[in-house]
């Protein structure tokens, strides 16, 4: 495989597949963004992907601009990396073509930088390939998160007719104004969402009260106090999560229907934390072994009890771990499907995800459905990304002893 460390072979090489991802991903863009045919073609990735790999290759700087410009003209007239449909309209064909050239000869730019025609040494050939597969990774795993909830947004905007018309077509027109949420306002209005919104929300944070009430004691003192079994505790905390849910979903059934908590929120508020508590307990007490002992050490000799120190000086010391815990429970207890889809029959006791299972019925409209998915991932998505700082400090507090 040495003959790959040349530049005359990596920068063609790294041009044809760049090229192909890149006229894969706008293709797949435009055609959700537009709802016309596009498609990447891999006899035009193989061509002129490799003209933009050599044009990319150390020279004059004017090189991959003009590479681009020829790739884009080529798209435009079909034989190009991308292939664009008939009646697509010359301003999407523009952006498609365009988006195409100009982001594959900007990558290829920035990979092969240090590239020459000649023999490469090893450090400038694995530079560039990981820069590839760094590229490559980061447009795949966006596409695999953001296509889905793409689609699922799009869906919600749309009614009934356009659905039928064309099942397929995820553009937009924003001349309906707030017509677009029309389903976001009869969920609210016709399905109760604002009942299933507020369940959800004081069941998740009575569940993060509840488990830090009990995982903060506990973990303090498998990390802190001696006591007969406390290894072979710590080793077996997550031990539930050994056995599916699925499979204690029947007793728990059971159990809760012969004492009366099925079908209320009691019972949910009672069962979330026993499938969280376990997990809080693994990350505090990580957290607590990772404090310096001595600052507590010096609080007992100051003549505190152990409680207090735990109060005053324990816990503020962990609420970075704290606040990640914190938004791991809550985020399992809002997201809950299966022990809310069991235990709960009365709609003004559903919790969000038993709510939005409602709605998978040929009786209610599809867009109802996405928009019902849309109501229950924007909070906890926006919850996620404005604590995010916190749940990384968290997670990764304790790893490092001192």
């Amino acid at each position: 495989m040495s003959f790959l460390r040349y530049g005359y072979v990596t920068a063609p090489l790294l041009g044809i597949l760049w090229t192909f991802v890149i006229a894969t991903t706008v293709a797949v863009a435009m055609s959700f963004a537009t709802g016309s045919a596009f498609r990447p073609t891999g006899l035009g990735s193989l061509v002129w992907g490799a003209l933009i790999g050599f044009a990319c290759v150390r020279g004059a700087q004017w090189q991959p601009v003009l590479a681009a410009v020829i790739v884009g003209v080529a798209s435009l007239f079909g034989l190009g990396p991308i292939a664009i449909g008939e009646n697509v309209s010359m301003f999407s064909s523009l952006v498609g073509a365009g988006a195409v050239s100009g982001f594959a000869a900007l990558g290829l730019w920035i990979m092969l930088d240090q590239v020459e025609m000649g023999a490469l040494n090893r450090h400038i050939f694995e530079a560039s390939v990981i820069k590839f597969l760094t590229g490559f990774g980061y447009i795949f795993f966006t596409a695999i998160v953001l296509i889905p909830f793409y689609v699922m947004v799009l869906t919600s905007l749309k009614n009934q007719a356009e659905l039928i018309q064309n099942p397929l077509d995820f553009s937009i027109d924003l001349s309906k104004g707030w017509e677009l949420f029309r389903s976001y306002d009869e969920l609210f209005t016709q399905f109760n969402f604002g009942t299933y919104l507020l369940n959800s929300f004081v069941i998740s944070v009575l569940t993060v009260f509840i488990t830090l009430l009990f995982a903060v004691p506990g973990a303090y003192a498998v990390a802190r106090l001696k006591f007969r079994g406390r290894a072979a505790f710590s080793r077996s905390i997550l031990l539930i999560y050994m056995v599916p849910m699925i499979v204690l979903a029947l007793p728990i059934y059971i159990a809760f229907s012969m004492t009366g908590l099925r079908n209320s929120m009691v019972g949910i508020i009672m069962i979330y934390p026993v499938t969280t508590i376990p997990v809080a307990l693994y990350m505090l007490q990580g957290y607590f072994r990772g404090l310096p002992p001595e600052v507590e050490e010096a609080g007992l000799m100051d003549g505190l009890s152990r409680l207090k120190v735990i109060w005053q000086i324990t816990l503020p010391l962990s609420l970075p771990a704290m606040a990640s815990v914190s938004l791991y429970v809550f985020m399992i207890a809002w997201n809950e499907f299966l022990l809310a889809f069991m235990l709960l029959d009365d709609p003004s006791k559903f919790t969000l995800t038993r709510g939005i299972a409602s709605l998978h019925s040929p009786e209610i409209p599809r867009q109802h459905l996405m928009a019902g998915s849309v109501i229950a991932t924007v909070p906890i998505m926006a919850l996620f990304l404005g604590l995010e700082r916190f749940m990384t400090k968290g997670l990764t507090a304790g790893s490092v002893k001192g």
